[in-house]
């Protein structure tokens, strides 16, 4: 696993991706892909950093939030609800899954408790993407051939 998790990283480096294990257990791996410069500006969101505050993570920089990320998935019961931090959600649906100030107005890819309009055309576009993507997988796509530079 480690050795193809280098071959990935070699691969998707030029196009700005990469690839870490977040948790290994029982012959499986939780595995983020992420683009570090995208990471960085989303973590610079003023309420994203407080709610990683609030969560006991150092901002430092993208990736000692990383590394705390891995120790709170190593050693919690729960998975941690700030993750969709990590994956590009609003901050705002983020801070009302963790507060769960009010009930969300839609589920879809996460839940929503601000934005419902655009949320609704982002899971359209994820939609659609992942279909694009897993036929042309499908078809013999190389995962390089799939991922396009930022």
């Amino acid at each position: 696993m480690t050795s193809e998790l280098r071959r990935l990283n070699q691969v998707l480096r030029h196009k700005g991706g990469c690839v870490l294990p977040l948790r290994w257990g029982d012959d499986r791996a939780l595995v983020y892909f992420y683009r570090p410069k995208m990471l960085e500006q989303d973590l610079r969101n003023d309420l994203a950093l407080k709610l990683l505050t609030e969560c006991g993570y150092a901002c430092g920089n993208p990736n000692s939030c990383i590394a705390q990320l891995i120790v709170r998935l190593r050693d919690g019961q729960d998975f941690p609800h700030e993750v969709g931090l990590f994956l590009g959600y609003p901050p705002a649906d983020v801070d009302g899954f963790i507060h769960r100030k009010h009930a969300c107005k839609l589920s879809g890819i996460w839940k929503v408790y601000c934005d419902v309009e655009g949320a609704s055309r982002q899971f359209a576009r994820c939609k659609r993407c992942t279909e694009v993507y897993m036929q042309r997988y499908q078809q013999g796509y190389s995962l390089d051939k799939l991922t396009v530079t930022d």
